[in-house]
């Protein structure tokens, strides 16, 4: 059947290089429709339980994406600070797209927040700013903030996102030390900068990977040819996708990195057989011919494992992680169909630098080859006990991985977004918001206010986390209700703070003040009441501090506020507990992936292979090189990001293909020779091809090393390392655990 379907794609080129050249055409034509997801609703799973009480604070209190416009002001607290709090504030509530702004200006008391004479005032005024401080105005009394609350992004609308945050960052630009933060900017930025790295970094990766190849082959024919196989991979790829109206999410930056990986890996083999064979004395067509032959079977067992290997991110729980799964999955299919219409016409068109060359170097690389057999053979156990040794030592380090739920650090330090989160951070108590929701039964007495208080005062005093020195410090940096804004106000009793609160809820929306809107709420979907508690906590910390302060939160809040009688209890929710939430589900999700991959891939080599031992031979020198470059990321106390989780099941998948080659041609040689005849055989065949691919696709990913959103920068080194471990275990483990295992099963038939 290969040999039949070899005759075909070599004696039909002409057609089916045309069939390429219209599909090429219509996909870049389609691919203009992709666009970028910019929900963070997009990176969970529709049916994740997670997402049901952040849609609940949307539904109720409205638009919960608030963007902190914040500037230094050393005259804050005079009439002319006050009056430029109040012009800037409007000014933002003028931008397309801004719904309300909250500031120092917005309290009942307007100027009379101050005192002339006396600088701030007493009383009310002092309370007003106290409880204002750490959300619109620092501590330091100078630094001033207003919170932006931004307007859903209607389909079809003609204000975007973009261009609101862009306004309000212009106007901010215009005031000392102004700059702007909050998980929308943050949002914003990382989907901008992953829009220009995408073309930007698919291009240097191909570029960068040709480079070797023209160094290893020395012709431009055979440099063309494998650039061409990926640019139609890629182009269908994003045709079909656009087709099937999906849309790019955080990680598809590394789509164009993965079709190039598959897409060089598949070309490299059929060059080097194709090399050899014409070296032997055959035409062109026919050594062509027989190289597919050869190959046929070896490419499509290895494009199968790439896709089951990319199609395990399916089941993940993140949305990106998922999409990329598909994606990849079909990335790595179009490659199959590139390489059969676009190899056979490129490679007989013309006999212009038909042959692909000699490297430099070559006649050392492949007299190391053979060394490296005849110390294989000459000593399996003591080398199989060497690299169990080591490789157990560093997967030892795995131990210590953590996850890094810092959504700031996926930029790197020096970018605009961070220093603005360094800002806040420092002078307005921290960056991290997120809320607290507590079902009311209406009408709301003073009992269920004074319960409110009693709630918050514990959130206050009781979440807490470790300091620089050992002792207990507040893990919240603010918290804030309706009942502290009624508070605020002297001499109000209970009864009269729960009477404006029923006022407020029979009000029209758009009667309601902002403000105090964003705190009181009825839920349209469940006609339930809720009161808002406001958290605000430092967005910079460790994993494990975040993931402590979120469980106190919702232990508290369970305790106050339990299920019952039918009523929902509190629920904890926003964007700085979804953002810690994701990158733990992304760890889980790592070792789900991986597993599903390694048993669809092991399936898949038992079948192909007719034998289980071969099959889980295979596995080995693919899986050890994912342990212990994850081990060495815990030693080294890297933590692990977005592109880290992805690593396991994409490695699996990519470096197996070597090992299918190897194992393929070892055993057509084993067939009719001896067993060091077959190891010395696919060393210089599928070993050599193995060196090519791998120095060229390890370079290509140091492309991506060179991205500002540092999940795609951890993808880059760390794809670089598990593909030159593939290559150091398909070439050392590999033919040991053959060398070792032959001998128990004697001669085996031939792969098909």
């Amino acid at each position: 059947m290969a040999g039949r379907i070899a005759k075909f794609l070599v004696c039909r080129r002409f057609p089916l290089f045309l069939i390429a050249l219209l599909a090429l055409v219509a996909a870049v034509d389609r691919s203009r429709l992709l666009e970028f997801s910019r929900s963070i609703d997009t990176m969970f799973d529709r049916a994740d339980p997670a997402l049901v009480p952040y849609a609940r604070l949307t539904r109720t209190f409205g638009s919960n994406e608030v963007v902190l416009a914040a500037y230094d002001d050393a005259d804050l607290f005079t009439p002319e600070g006050i009056a430029r709090v109040r012009g800037l504030a409007n000014d933002l509530a003028s931008i397309p797209g801004v719904t309300s702004t909250t500031s120092l200006a917005s309290t009942p008391l307007g100027d009379a927040i101050i005192d002339l004479d006396r600088g701030l005032a007493s009383g009310w005024a002092r309370r007003l700013v106290a409880l204002f401080e750490g959300y619109v105005v620092g501590p330091d009394h100078r630094t001033a903030a207003i919170a932006c609350v931004l307007a859903p992004v209607a389909p079809g609308g003609t204000t975007s996102r973009t261009a609101t945050i862009t306004a309000i960052r212009e106007r901010m630009r215009e005031l000392p030390a102004g700059t702007v933060a909050g998980e929308p900017v943050m949002l914003l930025d990382g989907f901008t900068m992953l829009s220009r790295d995408g073309d930007l970094l698919g291009t240097g990766s191909g570029l960068l990977a040709g480079a070797v190849l023209l160094v290893c082959f020395r012709s431009l024919r055979w440099l063309l040819v494998p650039l061409a196989v990926v640019l139609f991979a890629l182009w269908t790829t994003r045709g079909l996708l656009a087709m099937a109206g999906m849309k790019l999410t955080m990680v598809s930056t590394m789509l164009s990195a993965m079709v190039t990986v598959v897409g060089i890996g598949t070309v490299t083999h059929v060059i080097v057989e194709f090399r050899r064979l014409r070296a032997e004395g055959l035409d062109a067509d026919q050594a062509l011919r027989t190289a597919i032959t050869t190959l046929w079977w070896p490419i499509v067992g290895a494009i199968a494992t790439d896709i089951i290997g990319f199609g395990s991110l399916i089941t993940s729980s993140v949305g990106p992680v998922h999409d990329f799964g598909i994606m990849t999955s079909v990335g790595a299919a179009m490659v199959l169909v590139a390489a059969c219409l676009v190899v056979p016409f490129l490679a007989l068109a013309g006999r212009f630098d038909q042959d692909p060359r000699m490297a430099w170097g070559e006649g050392r690389l492949e007299r190391g080859l053979d060394q490296l057999v005849a110390w294989i053979i000459d000593h399996p156990w003591p080398i199989l006990a060497a690299v169990s040794a080591g490789a157990a030592g560093c997967m030892a380090g795995m131990t210590w991985l953590t996850v890094e739920t810092d959504f700031t650090r996926n930029f790197r330090p020096s970018s605009p977004t961070v220093a603005s989160y360094e800002m806040v951070e420092s002078r307005l108590g921290g960056a991290g918001v997120w809320d607290v929701l507590v079902p009311a039964t209406e009408p709301i007495d003073a009992d269920q206010l004074g319960a409110l208080d009693q709630f918050a005062d514990r959130l206050r005093h009781e979440v807490t986390v470790p300091g620089i020195d050992g002792t207990p410090e507040p893990g919240l940096t603010k918290v804030m209700s309706v009942s502290d804004v009624l508070s605020a106000a002297p001499l109000v009793p209970r009864a009269v703070q729960a009477l404006a609160v029923n006022t407020m809820l029979r009000r029209e929306e758009d009667q309601q003040p902002a403000f105090v809107r964003s705190l009181v709420g009825r839920d349209p979907d469940t006609d339930t009441s809720w009161l808002r508690v406001m958290l605000r906590s430092r967005e910079r910390q460790p994993a494990e501090a975040k993931r402590s302060i979120v469980g106190q939160v919702r232990r508290l809040a369970a305790e106050a506020y339990p299920p019952a009688d039918g009523r929902d209890g509190a629920e904890v929710t926003g964007f700085f507990v979804l953002l810690a939430q994701l990158v733990d589900r992304l760890l889980a999700d790592q070792w789900k992936t991986f597993l599903i991959a390694a048993l669809g891939i092991f399936a898949l080599l038992a079948v192909a292979l007719r034998s289980v031992p071969l099959a889980a031979i295979a596995l080995v020198p693919n899986s050890l090189p994912i342990f212990v470059v994850l081990g060495l990321l815990g030693w080294a106390g890297e933590p692990v990001n977005m592109g880290t989780a992805m690593i396991a099941a994409v490695s699996m998948g990519l470096s197996v293909d070597s090992s299918i080659h190897y194992i393929t041609a070892f055993r057509r040689r084993l067939s009719h020779g001896t067993h060091a005849a077959a190891l010395e055989t696919a060393h210089r065949t599928a070993g050599r091809a193995m060196v090519f691919s791998t120095l060229a696709l390890a370079t290509g990913f140091l492309a991506l090393t060179t991205s500002g959103f540092m999940p795609t920068v951890s993808f880059g080194w760390l794809s670089c390392l598990t593909l030159l471990g593939g290559l150091i275990g398909n070439l050392v483990v590999l033919p040991v655990l053959l060398t070792l295992a032959t001998p128990c099963r004697g001669t085996t038939s031939p792969a098909p």
